[in-house]
């Protein structure tokens, strides 16, 4: 069964670990999806029976080899849309998620094949994140999240998390993205490219990750 619901349980499982290592729990699944524990528990369940997800009561949940492979051509897909998007169609960064996310379950295979190749076999999106290879691997660096950088840490802007749009606006707004060049000078505060020190708004030390 691959259905939407099961990738979108595949993708927030694999998306918990990408920037931390802690696994995800039953709770914090259910939150992350907006749908009550006990509808996750029974689905959790189904996925395991299917070897998609390692799981026992009341334990975290972890992707076997099979569930990884498989969420990462889903994010594979989701990636790719968005920076076609971007690129393709002059959307913005704050405009691309939801898009994908109706995009990602209805394109061929072969014309996910052609957007990949049209752009040049992008390895990040236009958020920073890895877009996955065809074989479900990725390119990773060291990297640390801006609310844990120290004062005077110097480094590139890896990734600004997608979640809250109005987030990545403000962003923006302040000349961040990423590729740029940083120094922290305050737990959200950092000068571009050797410019002056900018304050980010609230949520930015959460949701922008830096080369280590």
């Amino acid at each position: 069964m691959h259905s939407a619901a099961t990738d979108d349980y595949l993708k927030t499982i694999y998306h918990h670990t990408e920037w931390q290592t802690a696994p995800i729990t039953p709770s914090q699944l259910a939150a992350e999806l907006g749908l009550a524990p006990s509808t996750v528990t029974e689905m959790v369940q189904k996925l395991a029976a299917q070897d998609l997800v390692s799981h026992r009561p009341y334990g975290p949940i972890s992707l076997t080899d099979a569930g990884r492979l498989r969420a990462a051509a889903i994010i594979r897909r989701h990636r790719l849309i968005e920076t076609w998007l971007v690129r393709e169609f002059g959307y913005a960064w704050d405009e691309v998620h939801d898009e994908a996310e109706v995009l990602e379950h209805t394109i061929s295979d072969r014309l996910l094949d052609g957007i990949d190749g049209r752009l040049g076999h992008p390895r990040f999106d236009p958020h920073g994140d890895a877009i996955p290879d065809a074989a479900g691997e990725v390119v990773r660096v060291p990297f640390v999240l801006l609310g844990g950088a120290l004062v005077g840490h110097t480094g590139r802007v890896l990734r600004v998390s997608d979640r809250d749009p109005a987030l990545l606006r403000a962003l923006q707004a302040t000349g961040l993205d990423v590729g740029h060049a940083v120094m922290v000078t305050g737990r959200a505060a950092v000068r571009i490219d050797g410019g002056e020190s900018v304050e980010l708004p609230a949520g930015a030390a959460e949701a922008v990750w830096l080369t280590a």
